[in-house]
């Protein structure tokens, strides 16, 4: 493993020069990878490792998703199997779904999970929270984790422009003595650009606090936030939604991304630079104490358990819906439908 400065702490971490793909194929070789779920990670990941040369296939109940499948390539009875046939014929048992769903899927997983097969996690929420989850892996198989640090959309779009996302890995067991070497294989061959280390529970905490913070909830909140003071003191809906969201989206944070925080100031402004540099630790101290409880809520488990309660309902995906219709019919976000269509690109 390599060793690099994080900010001052040093840390190992798994880049592709010192484990390569013919590494990670090598290890794999005789393993028959079953992705079960082509939700959300499963089409990125399982797409990936296809390309990349392992032996892949889909577990996927029959329906759209299992339509969806056959669209990208996978091949009914060749590939792509129903979820039984899918986990008897894997050695490594990607669980892919949802968190809610997994808790139901479990006791059909469980029976497939012969003796030295593999678990392979995206995601601790399950084995982390098992009391709640009732997912508890037999002792004679080995268990870890690959979490890609984006969406499995980003991760095939990356995959196919020749970039990758990192990701972070855990072993929670180590039955063969053999999981490590496994799992960096895996985090290799869905397409990571390099891998960090964790555990289960710090994987979920961390990820919980993120989506619910500034990857997702948070960002929302200031864009909201903004966004109405501008309406409130006369500005039009396509200026309030310029200087809100699409000058950071399009402009700034590919350069926030190209080489850091201080990189996009000193490519801004002078203006711009001292309003920022005034600003941004009065926005920390205003927000910091929502982070603060936001993570006890994860670290007590609230979170955990108003997923699974939500998350497990009948009704949950129409809920869901008039959800994403209140953001998606706000005049936030329907002006910012009106923005993206006058990009240059789409005309």
């Amino acid at each position: 493993m390599a060793q690099i400065n994080f900010g001052g702490t040093v840390e190992n971490v798994v880049t592709r020069e010192e484990f390569p793909l013919e590494k990670a194929l090598e290890t794999l070789k005789n393993e028959t990878i079953a992705v079960i779920g082509y939700g959300v990670q499963g089409p990125g990941q399982s797409l990936n490792m296809r390309d990349n040369g392992f032996n892949v296939i889909v577990g996927q109940r029959k329906g759209k998703t299992f339509d969806k499948a056959v669209a990208d390539g996978w091949v009914p009875g060749e590939t792509l199997f129903d979820i039984d046939e899918a986990l008897e014929r894997g050695t490594i048992i990607c669980f892919l779904l949802s968190d809610a769903a997994q808790i139901e899927l479990w006791p059909t997983v469980k029976a497939a999970l012969k003796p030295g097969k593999s678990l392979y996690f995206s995601h601790g929420f399950g084995v982390t929270y098992k009391e709640k989850t009732g997912i508890v892996p037999p002792a004679d198989v080995d268990v870890f984790l690959v979490a890609p640090k984006g969406s499995g959309t980003s991760l095939r779009r990356l995959f196919v422009e020749g970039k990758g996302l990192n990701s972070s890995f855990a072993i929670y067991q180590d039955a063969s003595g053999q999981a490590r070497e496994k799992c960096i294989a895996m985090g290799i061959g869905v397409g990571s650009g390099y891998l960090f280390e964790t555990d289960f529970y710090k994987e979920v905490t961390s990820d919980l606090t993120g989506e619910r913070g500034t990857l997702m909830g948070a960002i929302q909140g200031i864009f909201a936030a903004q966004y109405e003071v501008l309406r409130a003191n006369g500005h039009s809906p396509s200026e309030a939604f310029n200087e809100t969201v699409e000058e950071l989206t399009q402009s700034l944070m590919p350069l926030v991304a190209e080489n850091g925080m201080d990189w996009m100031y000193a490519n801004c402004s002078t203006t711009a630079q001292r309003g920022a540099l005034d600003w941004w630790k009065p926005f920390r101290d205003a927000t910091k104490p929502v982070f603060e409880q936001l993570y006890n809520s994860v670290k007590s488990q609230e979170q955990a358990e108003i997923s699974i309660t939500r998350n497990s309902q009948p009704d949950y995906r129409e809920k869901l819906e008039v959800e994403l219709a209140e953001l998606r019919d706000s005049e936030m976000w329907q002006a910012g439908a009106a923005v993206r269509n006058l990009r240059p690109e789409r005309n």
